[in-house]
């Protein structure tokens, strides 16, 4: 099912799947995802989760502001506070990519709203930074992130059908899941040029540091541990032949927790939950 919903005065886009009778899980998608990309994983869910996956803001049909700064991270926790203050809390939270950014930030800001968290192939901003200062290979890896600031990237990507971002999307990694039909959701809610720049600006008003390839690293001040503390369980599901984020993006994490699993999925990339929806599913369900 789908539906809109206003959150603090702003319309969001929701999809749905099983009984709302059933405990709530959230599910928040990356980039250059939607909420469609999260339907094989809560296909498999819905017989015991009411899952329920937003647009994000800046994605698909939901909210989307001009403004580079109303993309800042206290913002995307707040659409998420109070979209769990409409559902009832606390609740179990799924993140992948950009959408583990704002469960991590939520967890950190928020734990009395959730029960459990877990993430697939997304980041902790304590080990991301430190690898972006320390690990020559995860440099090289996010360098894409310093050319999605550039202005008029969105321009690049959108153009020949979004040709450069279905690239970007593919990278080294396998996008055979990606057939016709999972296409047309993804060019339906790219949009165009314009739709693309909101999502973009999720990296735009990133406070994350990324050196320049072969560049002069200059350590942005350190975050305190004990302030960035994920307090309730968290399991982290990783896709091992991940290129964009390496396992140094993730090294140390289990000293941030109170109680931290690591599963590894083995054939899997950055795109575990469209490769592997099977193994995802029941790693979550037996989790949470």
């Amino acid at each position: 099912m789908s539906d809109f919903i206003v959150l603090n005065g702003q319309r969001f886009f929701l999809r749905t799947w099983g009984d709302v009778k059933n405990p709530p899980l959230l599910m928040l998608h990356g980039f250059p995802e939607y909420s469609g990309a999260w339907d094989a994983v809560a296909t498999r869910l819905r017989d015991r989760f009411y899952c329920i996956a937003p647009d994000q803001r800046g994605y698909g049909q939901s909210y989307a502001p001009t403004d580079v700064a109303a993309y800042r991270i206290e913002h995307l926790v707040s659409d998420l506070v109070a979209l769990i203050d409409h559902i009832g809390g606390p609740i179990d939270v799924v993140g992948h990519d950009w959408g583990a950014s704002a469960a991590y930030a939520l967890a950190i800001a928020r734990p009395d709203l959730l029960r459990k968290l877990v993430i697939l192939n997304g980041v902790h901003p304590i080990p991301f930074q430190r690898a972006l200062i320390e690990d020559a290979d995860q440099i090289a890896a996010s360098q894409y992130i310093l050319w999605l600031q550039r202005a008029g990237s969105e321009q690049v990507l959108a153009a020949d059908e979004f040709a450069k971002l279905q690239a970007m999307f593919a990278g080294p990694m396998n996008l055979s899941w990606l057939d016709k039909a999972q296409l047309k959701g993804y060019l339906a809610a790219w949009k165009d040029a314009s739709g693309l720049k909101a999502m973009i600006n999720w990296y735009r008003a990133t406070g994350l540091y990324v050196p320049e390839l072969g560049g002069d690293i200059t350590p942005p001040a350190p975050l305190d541990p004990d302030m960035m503390r994920i307090t309730v369980p968290h399991l982290l599901i990783w896709g091992t032949d991940d290129t964009a984020l390496l396992p140094s993006s993730y090294a140390g994490l289990d000293a941030l927790c109170d109680a931290f699993t690591l599963q590894k999925l083995t054939g899997a990339d950055h795109w575990l939950h469209h490769q592997k929806p099977d193994e995802v599913a029941v790693l979550i369900r037996d989790f949470v």
